[in-house]
């Protein structure tokens, strides 16, 4: 096996590299973190969740604007009746947009898809469809859920800087032995008033993405196969560069 697919226990301590050596905690917790979607119903301690918003709010960001803000929601009540109103109004999106049922409406649809071709990208239409369908949950049964909200006066991208805090606290979850999924299909909820004032969310912050976090139930960490990627290397000079692409992973 190559060292992209197995992890060693015997790591290597971290500030250090020589060729061949063992993975370090860092990349450890970087290649066995796993997204979630299966959790206990035992609530997070709260000192754990603000090591992991601690986390976030150290993430770097362009200009260090750090342009975000962060909710937690850990209320069952409020986590099952967004539950309730996600799926409700996921049917209701999926009574325009599935094809099997609207039969001649398939122009249309195809139209709606490619103006919001990232949102209805066959994952997601298909996640939508099965969550409609009764077979998905939207919040996997989860104790405890992060929002991620972005201002829009931030620095060059605020959304890449989001990226970057939620990255920050997923690895942060997983070394404290807590699971986490983001979940982009809360985004249906905003369709509905109610929520949008609930959240308060108002400009110029916009709601980016959101994390579940939560006990794993059962063990998922481990390393699974990931796609080979063709690495383009240059060196050289500018005017007479020196090319070669190798695979990455491979």
């Amino acid at each position: 096996m190559t060292e992209s697919k197995t992890v060693k226990e015997d790591l290597n301590p971290i500030g250090r590299y020589e060729p061949g050596m063992n993975w370090n905690p860092v990349e450890k917790v970087i290649l066995r973190r796993r997204s979630i979607r299966f959790y206990k119903k035992e609530p997070l301690p709260e000192g754990m969740i603000k090591r992991i918003l601690e986390a976030g709010r150290f993430a770097p960001s362009a200009g260090n604007a750090q342009p975000w803000k962060f909710a937690v929601i850990n209320s069952k009540a409020i986590i099952e009746e967004m539950e309730q109103d996600a799926v409700a109004m996921t049917q209701k999106l999926m009574r325009y947009l599935d094809y099997s049922k609207n039969k001649f409406k398939i122009p249309l649809i195809k139209l709606i898809i490619r103006m919001k071709k990232n949102d209805l990208h066959p994952v997601p239409y298909g996640v939508l469809k099965q969550i409609a369908d009764g077979y998905v949950r939207v919040f996997h049964g989860i104790p405890t859920l992060i929002l991620l909200f972005a201002d829009t006066r931030g620095v060059g991208t605020p959304e890449i800087d989001i990226g970057i805090a939620g990255q920050n606290m997923v690895l942060a979850a997983h070394s404290l032995g807590a699971g986490s999924c983001w979940i982009g299909l809360f985004n249906v909820l905003m369709y509905i008033k109610k929520w949008r004032k609930f959240f308060g969310i108002k400009k110029p912050f916009k709601l980016m993405s959101t994390l579940a976090l939560g006990y794993p139930k059962g063990d998922y960490d481990g390393i699974i196969e990931r796609e080979v990627q063709l690495v383009e290397w240059i060196t050289g000079t500018v005017e007479n560069p020196i090319r070669k692409i190798e695979e990455q992973g491979k």
